[in-house]
């Protein structure tokens, strides 16, 4: 299993130009409560295409890049590299389904480097990452509540 690609939606009730900023690294930081990415550039870590920001420590550092930047449309992509494991695209696309309510299109492309590689692949099963996303979708809710 060199390579995968996993896809799940989830609906957020929160009108599209609200939802979309919480899938930049900031907004992530806002619901995600171990998400601390370090911004190389730009510094300040606005979202732009060829940002450049880490995550992660050890085995799971992780080497992040904005590759498309389209919030008139509400799409970002990224490509990560795990050094230790894997490299992936990831897609997230919002798409207005009503005044208060967006759905959340997400896409991870994951190709193994090496052994840790495949063995984080075949970690990631269709019901694992259904669940992986889902769990934003709990995380988004309890974050609406708060605010």
């Amino acid at each position: 299993m060199k390579r995968i690609t996993r896809e799940h939606s989830i609906r957020i009730p929160l009108p599209v130009e609200a939802a979309f900023p919480l899938f930049t690294p900031r907004g992530e930081m806002d619901w995600i409560a171990d998400w601390q990415p370090a911004f190389i550039h730009p510094p300040d870590g606005r979202t732009e295409e060829g940002m450049v920001f880490t995550t992660g420590s050890g085995a799971e550092e992780t080497f992040w890049s904005c590759i498309e930047w389209a919030p008139e449309i509400y799409r970002v992509r990224y490509a990560r590299v795990t050094p230790a494991s894997r490299f992936a695209h990831v897609a997230v696309r919002c798409i207005a389904t009503g005044s208060n309510s967006t759905r959340i299109e997400v896409r991870y492309e994951m190709t193994a480097l090496n052994a840790a590689g495949e063995v984080k692949l075949a970690q990631t099963t269709p019901e694992a990452f259904k669940a992986m996303i889902e769990g934003w979708k709990t995380l988004i809710e309890r974050h609406i509540a708060k605010n």
